[in-house]
This record gives C-alpha cells, sequence and structure tokens, in this order.
C-alpha cells in the first residue's frame, strides 16, 4: 500500500481520477481515496494547507491504511538559484523551519524529545524519484526542504531559512508529514514542483501552481509505474 498525500486539490485530484476500484472512507474529518493505483494498492487524500492538517491526516492514513510508503506531492517555492520555475525538489530531509526553542540553547528547528533537526526522507526511494525525474528532462536538486506555517515570499524571511537550514525549497506541509512517519517508521517522499520564487517579487504562483502541481503528479505517477 502506498500511500500520497496533497494539501490541496490540485495536486491530488489527477491521481484520484486514475484509481481503479475507488472507495472513499472519511477518517478524522479527510476523505481517503483507495484504491489501485497503476498496479498498486494505494491510498490518496487533501490533507489541506499548513503542518497540523498535514499530521492529522498522516497519522489517520497510517492508522487506517497502514501504508509501507508515504508520498507527499505538491508544489513548493524556490530557495535556490539551482532551481527554476518547474523544476523540481527531491527532499534528502524535511525540516520545520518555524520551530522554534534556540532560547534554550538548541537550533531552530530542531526537537530535543526526539534528538532531530532533519527528519531523513528514503535515500532509496528518493534517489529512485530522482532518477524518474532527470530521465524525463526536468531539472531537479536533491536536498533540505523546509516548512512552516507561513507562505514564505519575503527574500529576508527566504535568505535566513537558507541560512539557518541549506534548504532548497519550502512549502507548508512536507516535514510535519515526515515528522508523523518518522514517530512510526514509516519511510516517506517529498516531491515538490517549483511553482513561485518565494520572494514576493513576482506573480509567479498565480500562473505556475496548476501545472507545478500537475507536474508532480505525473512524477508520483512515474514512479508507481516502475515498480
Amino acid at each position: 500500500m502506498i500511500g500520497i498525500i496533497g494539501a490541496m486539490n490540485i495536486e491530488v485530484d489527477i491521481l484520484k481520477s486514475r484509481m481503479k476500484d475507488a472507495e472513499r472512507i472519511s477518517a478524522s474529518g479527510i476523505e481517503f481515496v483507495s484504491g489501485e493505483l497503476f498496479g498498486r494498492a494505494a491510498v490518496v487524500a487533501k490533507c489541506g494547507i499548513g503542518k497540523v492538517n498535514a499530521a492529522l491526516c498522516t497519522e489517520a492514513m497510517i492508522m487506517k491504511f497502514s501504508p509501507e510508503l508515504i508520498i507527499n506531492t505538491g508544489i513548493a517555492g524556490t530557495l535556490t538559484k539551482k532551481l527554476s520555475l518547474l523544476d523540481v525538489a527531491i527532499a534528502k530531509s524535511v525540516v520545520q523551519h518555524d520551530f522554534d526553542i534556540t532560547y534554550f540553547g538548541h537550533k531552530k528547528g530542531y526537537f530535543p524529545d526526539l534528538d532531530i533537526t532533519e527528519f531523513p526522507a528514503d535515500p532509496a526511494i528518493s534517489r529512485a524519484i530522482e532518477g524518474i525525474v532527470k530521465g524525463m528532462g526536468v531539472g531537479c536538486e536533491y536536498g533540505v526542504i523546509a516548512s512552516g506555517d507561513q507562505f514564505i515570499c519575503d527574500e529576508a524571511i527566504k535568505d535566513e531559512i537558507v541560512k539557518e537550514f541549506s534548504a532548497i525549497a519550502c512549502e507548508m506541509e512536507g516535514a510535519a508529514i515526515g515528522h508523523v512517519c518518522h514517530r512510526n517508521k514509516v519511510p516517506f517522499a517529498v516531491i515538490r514542483a517549483i511553482s513561485d520564487s518565494a520572494d514576493g517579487a513576482n506573480m509567479d504562483y498565480e500562473t505556475f501552481s496548476e501545472k507545478a502541481a500537475d507536474l508532480s503528479a505525473k512524477i508520483v505517477e512515474s514512479f508507481i509505474m516502475s515498480l
């Protein structure tokens, strides 16, 4: 069973439409669509925007469906000149850039109960996805993806996240999904197509969000078909 989570309809509707023998089940106020996706048992859900929604969805998915792998698909803002619009960021690890107990002498994003700052994505799965993206002729980078309950559209905040975490992209859900997967010992991967420049310099997001979401979903499709 493969679990797939996206924050918005544009990130998961394509995958839901491909599902055979689809069954819709509600848990924790979230609709899960399970069935067969390209010959594999799968479940797809829209979690909603933000870390709490993402964590709630991930925990419910794990408890209800026991997936062997969870993939977070969607869009992100770029934090590096190496990633342009409609390129792809693949997580080596995920961090919560807005988790801050630095007052107590800890690094930003550090969780003392787990003794961890970066939640590692499954390296074999992530590298396999990277190979698929490169095979599609799409630009991509493998690195840290930063999540927080904030749409980043300010150059100064963007620079701060890069300085603190050396992150390549920013979004609002991946690290919460990674956190819950880590606690439940479920492998995960995060795929994010670039929809905007995360600095408020232009209106990239409105133009490219749907195209980026579609690209990320197609990468998930290609990965599942390759299994």
